[in-house]
């Protein structure tokens, strides 16, 4: 089993990372919210400069990994663009540049963060019912909706069960940039905000508070890469490995962000710290298409008694290293 990116990978995901900051880093997402109409010609022409229409996650595993990369980049800016989504088109439509992208939707209420998009998407349920979606124009702005608006659906044939795990598992990747960026903005803060003549960073509390939350976002890492792994091998466990993954990383950002909003104080709710700007834009990412009760139970009933094979499960040719 692999569970580490490929060099180039990984260096796609830094090319990327530059890629964002000199297209405006973290005033992308702010100006976004300024002018939500603003929101594709913002990102879209960084994406075409990196070949992410090129990447073909579906078909090559190192491309899978370079997807990866890319949306863990994304997350580290909170990008305001459903890159993740982009990326886990249908094999079909990614050959013919057709569908604006993949969305996983709850049966009830299917929504995502496609508002102010002129595009065309495709929807699974997590039991592999496929749907074309059109977005509803939004309700709120994007300060209160985060770019998340209701999807009109019309029932697709075929089966999206093997659209399920990748279109899980890429999101789950984006969301752990912003847990990376969490947690070296909360490190960077307790370092030169000083209480009593001293750093916070030399408070046994801080310490102890900084290494949960370290723990939970590494934890978050390890799996994102054996999902990656799963769906690159095409194990049949793929989409529980993804679910897992997806109850896991969100249940960490309830951590994350909690420690990373006690240590800010009060400015870590203030627009003026990057950190309200990402806690916020990382909510659709945790909520959608299930938030953590609903995704904890859909795995159980998935699972049933047999459990989840892997790293710690009954089946050692999985776990060969």
């Amino acid at each position: 089993m692999k569970l580490d990116l490929s060099e180039e990978a990984t260096e796609y995901g830094r090319q990327a990372l530059r890629a964002f900051e000199a297209a405006g880093g973290d005033e992308l997402v702010q100006a976004a919210e300024r002018d939500p109409a603003s929101r594709a010609g913002l990102v879209a022409p960084v994406l075409a400069e990196l070949g992410a229409e090129d990447l073909d996650p579906r078909g090559d595993a190192e491309e899978l990994e370079a997807a990866a990369a890319l949306c863990r980049a994304a997350g580290y800016r909170a990008v305001p663009y459903p890159v993740a989504e982009r990326l886990a088109r249908p094999a079909a439509r990614a050959a013919a540049r057709a569908a604006g992208g993949l969305v996983v939707v709850a049966d009830a209420h299917p929504s995502g963060p496609v508002a102010e998009l002129d595009l065309c998407w495709d929807a699974v349920t997590l039991d592999g019912r496929r749907s074309t979606a059109v977005a509803r124009p939004p309700d709120s702005p994007p300060r209160t909706s985060m770019f998340v608006t209701g999807l009109d659906l019309r029932p697709a044939d075929g089966d999206g069960a093997e659209d399920v795990a990748l279109g899980l598992v890429l999101p789950c990747w984006t969301l752990l940039g912003m847990l990376d960026r969490a947690i070296d903005l909360t490190r960077e803060h307790v370092r030169v905000r000083e209480q009593f003549g001293q750093a916070l960073a030399r408070f046994q509390g801080v310490q102890f508070q900084l290494t949960e939350a370290e723990v939970e976002r590494s934890g978050v890492e390890v799996l994102a890469k054996y999902a990656l792994w799963s769906i690159q091998t095409g194990c049949e466990e793929a989409t529980d490995d993804a679910l897992a993954l997806r109850l896991a990383a969100v249940e960490a950002a309830e951590v994350v962000f909690r420690v990373a909003h006690q240590l800010h104080g009060a400015i870590g709710f203030c627009d003026e710290a990057f950190l309200s700007w990402l806690s916020r834009h990382s909510q659709p990412l945790r909520r959608l298409p299930l938030g953590p009760s609903a995704t904890a139970d859909r795995l159980a009933h998935r699972l049933g008694r047999r459990g989840l094979t892997g790293l710690f499960g009954g089946a050692p040719e999985r776990v060969a290293l």
